[in-house]
């Protein structure tokens, strides 16, 4: 229970200095904030320490997870995701691109970005298909 007193401590804390560094924000004005960024950097350390400190917990609870549960059936997941990275390597191109201002994206970044792309093309489709056969399945039950 201490730890969940701690946590609620940390949250009541970055609550309120986000509720400062956004005071301070909107009292500078639209303008200047725009023109100079004023006012925003505490804003932004805030969301960074948020970030981390749900970053360090889900890779607690997920490391926790893989080694308390069934590990077979982890390191299977965990080879399916890979198989689908692999096929989206091999299905992107790699050609050099023209990014704004002139500047040129590699080949080797082109077909990152394409991995990334084919990647999550593939696990939404997975995503979509399992949704509508779990609704088709309890219908026909």
């Amino acid at each position: 229970m201490a730890l969940h007193k701690i946590l609620r401590i940390v949250a009541l804390l970055l609550s309120i200095a986000g509720i400062i560094f956004l005071a301070m924000i909107i009292a500078k004005g639209d303008t200047e904030v725009t023109a100079t960024g004023a006012g925003v950097d505490g804003f932004l350390y805030v969301a960074y320490i948020v970030f981390a400190i749900t970053l360090v917990f889900v890779l607690f609870f997920v490391i926790k997870g893989v080694f308390a549960g069934n590990i077979k059936n982890t390191l299977i997941s965990v080879g399916a995701f890979l198989a689908i990275v692999i096929v989206s390597y091999v299905l992107s191109d790699g050609n050099p691109m023209a990014m704004g201002e002139g500047e040129m994206l590699s080949a080797s970044g082109s077909k990152w970005v394409g991995t990334g792309l084919y990647t999550f093309y593939i696990l939404a489709i997975i995503a979509i298909g399992t949704m509508v056969f779990s609704g088709i399945k309890k219908i026909s039950k």
